[in-house]
């Protein structure tokens, strides 16, 4: 696994990797994996880069079957894989090619509030977010809807919420396709999928979900940082989190309707994790509905979300939200397939992107960003683990001609969650971290020692690469001071 391929990579350049399509005869296009010498010893360590060949051999793939540089293995897909699927050419959709998470992603909020007036009172300001915020397996939150209220979350996403008066104009323009899907179908969904979702909007979950107390470290580009309402020093806050048990629920459940559609569609696939049905299939466009919808249901939680952590700012600091500057910068999806228009091979074709833990990316003028954003480009969040940095960027140009528009979403995991368990035995990572200014609550008992900094790669070399290979420019660094977990 990993280590065949080593002798068979050829370097492209600095920052990529080919795995050329004649090393196996199954697959239909190159495999392009960015990384750098820095990084690419933990990418042959895993069985990730199979994954990455395996991609490849999908029916009406296009391009290449990319991976970003804080690739790592995940189900049938790589995590930071990304695939797109041309439906004129037989082109499919995979639940692999999404994941468990629908939709997770990261929000980012900045506020007027300097650093040195927050520190002071960060412990206490941290407690009562542990407090507010619902965390955890399973827990529920605040906020409960009835049947028809989530068919309206499902279908219409985080514009449904503007009607309830728990989102803004700016909010839904400040979100990856204002928040909402077309050809979300809340029928789609399982009964049990309504049932496990029915009060997780608005709740973090645990794994490597969090909300985060941060700061601007450091700006690299002083113009794109004023068009975002970035500045050195200022307080912001990320939400991590996506589509909770609704849609895990929904994967769930394709993963075993569609597990007789490649025999029924004449597909041969390496690794049943693949399973798929082509785009235009009924299996398909029922994946598709179903997803849609759960993506849907993952913005309106990380909008309610932010809604909590609001209000939890307002009553600490006796100020209202206008007051402290809380303003959305952006939202943006980490696990999502969506129909989109690229050119390939010199042609511009609709196909079906495939992002598995991989960022959308647009460049400036890109027509389905909204006018605040069109002259700089998509902001891109990329977090780091809760004892390093997080990033903003901006898509790039690069990025739209190589990757479909397509930039890493995080560091990428370097240990197993039980070998992050091993490697904390006889250790408090919550004292490691408060050594390093770093306030850490988390609800479940191995929530801190599963999420280490030590468990994921380096964050900065993972953004240089995206950064020198084009696909995204830096625009400011953010500092965690404090962090609430699951």
């Amino acid at each position: 696994m990993g280590k065949a391929f080593e002798g068979r990579l050829e370097q492209i350049d600095a920052f990529r990797y080919r795995l050329p399509k004649i090393m196996r005869p199954d697959m239909r296009v190159d495999g392009i994996i960015y990384s750098s010498p820095s990084l690419l010893s933990e990418v042959l360590s895993g069985g990730a880069i199979d994954q990455v060949a395996n991609v490849a051999t999908l029916p009406g793939i296009v391009g290449a079957s990319l991976a970003m540089p804080d690739i790592h293995w995940g189900y049938g897909f790589c995590i930071g894989g990304v695939a797109a699927t041309d439906p004129q050419q037989g082109g499919v959709v995979s639940p692999g090619g999404v994941g468990y998470d629908i939709n997770c992603g990261v929000r980012l909020i900045r506020t007027d509030l300097p650093v040195g007036e927050v520190q002071p009172r960060l412990k206490e300001l941290v407690d009562q977010l542990f407090r507010d915020i619902p965390l955890g397996v399973g827990v529920g939150g605040p906020f409960s809807f009835s049947t028809q209220e989530m068919k309206h979350i499902l279908d219409e996403g985080a514009p449904y919420l503007m009607q309830r008066g728990l989102a803004s104009a700016e909010d839904i323009e400040r979100t990856e396709s204002n928040g909402h899907l077309e050809g979300a179908d809340a029928s789609a969904v399982s009964a049990e999928a309504f049932k496990r979702g029915h009060d997780q909007c608005g709740t973090l979950g645990s794994g490597n979900h969090f909300a985060e107390v941060q700061f601007v470290e450091e700006v690299y580009d002083a113009s794109a940082a004023e068009a975002l309402g970035l500045e050195a020093g200022m307080i912001t806050l990320m939400i991590h989190s996506g589509s909770r048990g609704l849609g895990h629920q929904v994967c769930s459940d394709a993963i075993k309707s569609l597990r007789n559609a490649p025999q029924k569609y004449g597909i041969a696939l390496p690794d049943r994790q693949l399973v798929c049905a082509p785009l235009d299939s009924p299996e398909g466009r029922q994946y598709l509905a179903g997803m849609r919808a759960a993506a849907n249901f993952a913005w309106c939680n990380r909008q309610l979300l932010a809604v909590q952590m609001r209000r939890t700012l307002e009553r600490f600091f006796d100020q209202t939200g206008e007051s402290l500057g809380l303003r959305q910068v952006y939202d943006v999806a980490h696990n999502i397939a969506k129909m989109e228009s690229h050119v390939v091979d010199g042609r511009r074709r609709e196909v079906c992107v495939h992002r598995k833990g991989a960022t959308r990316a647009f460049p400036p003028g890109h027509p389905e960003l909204a006018e605040a954003f069109r002259p700089i480009g998509q902001p891109v969040i990329i977090p780091g683990s809760m004892g390093t940095a997080s990033y903003v960027l901006l898509g790039a140009q690069t990025a739209m001609a190589n990757t479909f528009g397509s930039t890493c979403h995080g560091a990428g995991r370097v240990l197993s969650r039980e070998a992050a368990i091993r490697r904390a035995s006889g250790r408090r990572i919550d004292q490691e971290l408060m050594s390093k200014g770093i306030f850490a609550r988390a609800r479940g008992r191995t929530g801190l020692a599963e999420e280490q900094p030590e468990a994921y790669k380096d964050i900065d070399a993972v953004v240089e690469c995206v950064t020198h290979a084009g696909l995204s420019s830096k625009v400011a660094r953010l500092k965690p001071i404090g962090v609430v977990k699951g």
